[in-house]
């Protein structure tokens, strides 16, 4: 088996989250007009909740304190394979990977929905171990290649036993289907939205590259009214209730996690002559935080005429207007004070546009991406300072009325520039 170099212990996203813990009290900064400001207060460090790095000798089985295999055949989406236990189609390689392999056999004679099962391979589950709400939910694998391949990296409502699936919920942070080798999605299942009618995106590799070429970073960022995906640290997707065309949000309670290789089904289709057996799940890590970068505080801000800082129309779109309106409590006007200084909603960032400088350079939605436009820092009088342009956000106007776009602007410690963070 080929595999590239390993990256020891942490991936890159789960690092920068845990670097956090180092952000103790308020620093004090000079913006660039001379403005004395405050670094935002970091709230709760992110901390590592559960991790597992896949150490121990080749062919030794996974850690039965973190997973459990769940075994049988899956006759609702049509799969061919039959999950087993033991170290048959899930062991370690004595290299830092778990290796989940789906096989052409059966050793157990097993019977599936359709009759003897023709293929065999492993479905591992936290759900007897560990279990959380919202976070920083991360892997590094590398998948396999082949018509027919369903690997997968998601998680399920713990109380699936309870209030059956989907009103569960089910979060899938990762899936790839054979006949996509660039390609893979992420997707939310509910009430209403279950099934092919599944709320998702997909994320395609630049240049034509596949998926099984190399090894690639799957994450998600969990917040109360927002789920956030990215691969290899690129945030391709932000779903929040706004999506669901009036269904339920019911990522509200803890989940558990689900790694999985499966052969055939609906959405994949059957293997064929051309699909390599045995073929290979072969994951790095698996690692969760109680946070990404963007873990603190979360509530409104309030500012001039007592109205909030608002994304207008809920929408989560690149380039959506931060405004002043009335306060009502959605998560458009829910904002995360970030550690690392940012200001977040709807899963992105409070963004000065096109990291403008001059006095009127409007506020939006975006994308975090780690600039200097996304960083914000308390300066006197209740303002609120961008240190790359050393210039506060103000209300345009100055008005309060709904609608109401703020911008950057000199600061002068006037009412429309005074902001009242979450406490």
């Amino acid at each position: 088996m080929s595999t590239s170099p390993r990256r020891r212990r942490t991936g890159r996203l789960f690092l920068a989250a845990l670097a956090l813990a180092g952000l103790g009290g308020a620093a004090t900064v000079v913006a660039g007009n001379g403005t004395h400001a405050t670094m935002l207060p970091a709230a709760a460090a992110a901390t590592a909740t559960f991790t597992d790095d896949f150490d121990g000798p080749a062919g030794a089985a996974v850690d039965a304190s973190k997973w459990h295999p769940e075994t049988g055949d899956n006759v609702n989406n049509h799969e061919r394979e039959y999950y087993t236990s033991g170290t048959h189609n899930a062991a370690l390689d004595g290299q830092g990977h778990l290796v989940i392999t789906a096989r052409k056999d059966n050793p157990g004679n097993y019977t599936c929905w359709y009759g003897t099962c023709q293929y065999t391979s492993a479905r591992l589950s936290t759900a007897q171990t560990f279990t959380q709400a919202y976070g920083h939910f991360e892997t590094r694998m590398k998948i396999p290649r082949g018509q027919g391949m369903w690997p997968a990296f998601w998680m399920l409502g713990n109380d699936i036993g309870s209030v059956g699936w989907p009103n569960s919920g089910e979060i899938d942070i990762m899936e790839n289907v054979g006949f996509e080798p660039g390609t893979v999605h992420g997707t939310i299942h509910g009430p209403g939205y279950s099934g092919s009618a599944g709320i998702g995106a997909g994320y395609t590799l630049p240049g034509g590259a596949n998926f099984y070429d190399d090894f690639h970073t799957f994450a998600v960022d969990w917040a109360p009214n927002s789920i956030q995906w990215s691969v290899d640290g690129h945030v391709y997707e932000t779903r929040t209730p706004a999506d669901l065309n009036g269904n339920r949000w019911v990522f509200d309670h803890p989940f558990y996690i689900i790694l999985n290789l499966a052969v055939g089904g609906y959405w994949p289709g059957d293997p064929d002559g051309s699909t390599p057996f045995p073929a290979q799940l072969v994951v790095d890590y698996v690692h969760v935080t109680t946070s990404g970068s963007s873990g603190g505080r979360t509530g409104q801000i309030t500012g001039y005429g007592g109205k909030c800082v608002d994304v207008a129309g809920a929408n989560s779109a690149n380039g959506t207007a931060v405004q002043l309106y009335d306060c009502n409590g959605t998560a458009a006007q829910q904002w995360t004070v970030g550690s690392d200084g940012t200001l977040r909603a709807l899963g992105k960032c409070m963004d000065v546009t096109a990291a403008g400088t001059a006095n009127g350079t409007q506020v939006q939605l975006y994308d975090c991406n780690g600039t200097g436009a996304q960083q914000w820092q308390q300066g006197a009088n209740g303002s609120l300072v961008n240190p790359n342009s050393g210039r506060c956000l103000d209300a345009t106007g100055p008005s309060s009325a709904n609608g109401t776009r703020l911008q950057i602007w000199d600061c002068a410690g006037s009412d429309n520039q005074r902001w009242t963070l979450p406490s």
